[in-house]
């Protein structure tokens, strides 16, 4: 009995290392039907991703010229909400934020500009 028991074992432990472990036929991925793979991904990179960044900057810069060509003047409604000044500001004056611009952020009376 105890042979038969171990004949058993012997054989499912042989054929569930077969498979485990994969068998390999045929070309592999190192070498054969798929070498050079990255050759394709080279030539999308150079010649389809690089130059769409490029013309995609050049459209954002010349429709940032454009946009500069016409200034437009921003009208300060003056809300109560947003101009009320609890306490000072612990530098400068007081009354300007710590990275103030004069053309966008305006004081509680308007626009400095």
């Amino acid at each position: 009995m105890s042979a038969v028991f171990n004949h058993a074992v012997r054989r499912f432990l042989q054929t569930s290392v077969q498979r485990a472990v994969p068998q390999i036929e045929g070309p592999s991925a190192v070498s054969g039907l798929h070498e050079g793979g990255y050759k394709i991904w080279k030539k999308i990179s150079l010649f389809v991703a690089l130059p769409s960044i490029i013309l995609c900057g050049v459209n954002c810069y010349l429709q940032h010229l454009e946009h500069e060509k016409h200034p437009h003047e921003k009208h300060f409604i003056k809300y109560e909400y947003m101009t009320r000044r609890e306490k000072r500001f612990p530098w400068g004056d007081g009354n300007h934020s710590l990275f103030h611009n004069p053309k966008t952020n305006p004081l509680p009376d308007g626009y400095e500009a």
